[in-house]
């Protein structure tokens, strides 16, 4: 194959950085310098200062912070909930039954996500359920938005499992209740985690929905950052989206932890 050679080899290192560092990691390397300057008017930033991380870690920033963690957690666990049982129930659909279902998932990220905002907005704005202005109908918003991913995620796991696992259990026995808890739903782990970290991660980034819905004491950190930015603190919102990226990253390092030894047992 191409990529077995060292011209082929040099090729693609060469392709590599030439579409990451500029789509990528330069405009990542931008708001990092950004953070830590005090004025940028010329080609690069000047003025190095870490004033900008003390107002990100504290007060209105910090408590943004939490909101944001608190509902990518609330909605991610919601989300695997759904869609992890959504995908065991499609399993056993014939084909026309599972395409309905996955029409179903997909849907809400199949239209701008302002949509599903205004959506969510007008159905939970009168009763019986009125959720506006509420925490929880932005973390509503968040697990519309991100079970489609657990769904797929789950889903596309099933399909690769091996049936001889359930059959050898059932042979012996074994309840279908009892396949699930201790057969299928340990060999699906690995898949689970790698479904919670996605949604999570979407969650964590997730502005256009979060807009129309959010309450004035439940700001996540992405609303933080626009609302900095569209003051004109640009270096401010630049630190606070590097305490955006750190805390996403951190999370998501330690779900590849779990899912690494989820991998090995």
């Amino acid at each position: 194959m191409l990529v077995h050679s060292r011209k082929g080899k040099w090729a693609t290192w060469a392709l590599f950085f030439v579409l990451f560092l500029p789509l990528f990691a330069l405009p990542l390397l931008v708001i990092l310098a950004a953070s830590f300057s005090q004025h940028w008017s010329g080609a690069f930033p000047s003025g190095f200062t870490t004033e900008h991380y003390a107002s990100a870690t504290r007060g209105e920033s910090l408590q943004a912070l939490t909101t944001s963690l608190v509902t990518a957690l609330g909605a991610s666990l919601l989300a695997l909930t759904v869609g992890s049982w959504a995908a065991l129930a499609a399993a056993s659909l014939k084909k026309g039954g599972k395409r309905l279902l996955d029409a179903l998932f997909v849907l809400p990220v199949a239209v701008p996500s302002v949509v599903v905002g205004l959506a969510v907005l007008v159905a939970f704005s009168k009763p019986p359920m009125i959720l506006n202005g509420t925490s929880s109908i932005v973390i509503l918003a968040h697990t519309i938005l991100v079970t489609a991913f657990a769904y797929q995620s789950v889903s596309a796991a099933i399909v690769r499992l091996d049936p001889a696992y359930e059959q050898a259990a059932a042979s012996l026995g074994a309840r279908p209740s009892y396949v699930l808890w201790k057969v299928k739903l340990p060999l699906l782990l690995p898949s689970l985690t790698a479904a919670a970290g996605l949604c999570f991660a979407l969650s964590m980034g997730e502005l256009s929905a979060t807009m129309m819905l959010y309450p004035p004491d439940w700001m996540p950190l992405p609303v933080r950052i626009y609302a900095a930015t569209d003051r004109g603190s640009l270096f401010t919102g630049a630190a606070v989206a590097v305490v955006l990226m750190a805390a996403t990253l951190m999370v998501l390092f330690a779900v590849s932890r779990v899912r690494t030894r989820a991998s090995y047992r």
